[in-house]
């Protein structure tokens, strides 16, 4: 397990619009020192660093774990909900709520069995101690569940006055369902720490629209962060064959999945209407070919100056480590590690 591998464990547009696509001219292969600090993890997906120290990392099959400073891992703690650990569905990310400090409320998301092997995105909010998770409820489950294993997106991330962002995929089957704002399929929903919806969501009040729904026409992101500065969401999103896409997902503002990507069906087959629509966003930067996007994080530290600001986002296909300096809402560089690992 390599230490960046477990912290990463874009107005309306006329047709005639493009996305930046990378490399801007070829990516620069970076040169970075690499320790392993945790061994004996099975398919971990998330982590969160604790007060304390320690970090808190879920692994896919259902279990949560301390790491300790010195990379020893805990036995598996007690009040992880039951996953459906089917493909890509389990036990996926953990976030600390943003009073921790005073309430040791711990999120997690999930994949959540249902009946006739259906399955669905849930978040599940429980007490921290020492033996596990107390007090657990599941504060939140996708509509409807469906049967696949898929695109469960997952990422969880507070926004600043405290609601919850939560990413959602497509389900990998259910592509008529992402423009369908009746459903929470392909959508991103932002949701209060006890489930409820907040009152400045931008569907509430529109009769027919599930009003926990942030931003729609999403396929699958699992990459998603607030930045630090500006306090906008921003996301990584897998695309087809094809089309990976950065974006920063906006209130009420449709991505374009199904109807417009970047990507092909991995039969070679085009997928939707093309590349752009009036009424749809395009994405900050995309690739082509895929990198297969994992986590996101915007670096904000000090022990690496040349990189503070930078995006930093994984790679699943390539098991690189690309890291990406912006303008604004421009990519400028674009660099990637770990070669060859």
């Amino acid at each position: 397990m390599r230490a960046f591998a477990l912290l990463f464990a874009a107005g309306v547009l006329a047709c005639d619009a493009t996305a930046q696509k990378s490399p801007l001219d070829r990516p620069l292969d970076g040169i970075a020192k690499v320790t392993e600090f945790a061994k004996g993890l099975e398919n971990p997906w998330g982590l969160a660093f604790l007060p304390d120290g320690r970090a808190l990392v879920t692994e896919k099959p259902g279990r949560l774990r301390f790491i300790g400073p010195d990379g020893r891992l805990s036995d598996p703690l007690a009040g992880v909900p039951t996953v459906d650990d089917d493909n890509q569905g389990g036990l996926l990310d953990v976030a600390l709520d943003p009073q921790f400090a005073t309430n040791r409320l711990v999120y997690l998301s999930f994949s959540e069995p249902g009946t006739d092997d259906k399955a669905g995105t849930a978040v599940a909010r429980g007490r921290l101690g020492e033996r596990g998770l107390e007090n657990v409820v599941v504060i939140y489950r996708q509509e409807p569940k469906v049967r696949s294993g898929g695109h469960y997106g997952s990422r969880l991330v507070f926004d600043r006055d405290g609601t919850l962002f939560i990413t959602q995929g497509d389900r990998q089957n259910q592509r008529p369902l992402v423009q369908d704002l009746a459903t929470d399929i392909g959508k991103i929903v932002r949701i209060t720490t006890d489930g409820a919806v907040p009152p400045d969501n931008p569907f509430v009040g529109r009769p027919g629209v599930r009003t926990e729904i942030w931003s729609y026409g999403h396929r699958n992101a699992q990459g998603a962060m607030l930045h630090p500065v500006t306090g906008q969401l921003w996301t990584v999103e897998h695309g087809a064959m094809g089309g990976d896409e950065l974006n920063h997902p906006e209130a009420g503002k449709n991505y374009g999945w199904p109807v417009i990507t970047y990507g092909v069906d991995y039969s070679g087959a085009k997928i939707g209407e093309g590349t752009a629509k009036a009424g749809m966003e395009q994405p900050v930067h995309y690739w082509d070919p895929s990198i297969a996007p994992s986590g996101l994080l915007i670096y904000t530290g000090d022990a690496f100056p040349a990189w503070k600001g930078s995006y930093f986002v994984g790679s699943l296909k390539f098991g690189r480590l690309v890291r990406l300096e912006l303008a604004g809402d421009k990519v400028t560089k674009e660099e990637r590690y770990l070669a060859d690992r």
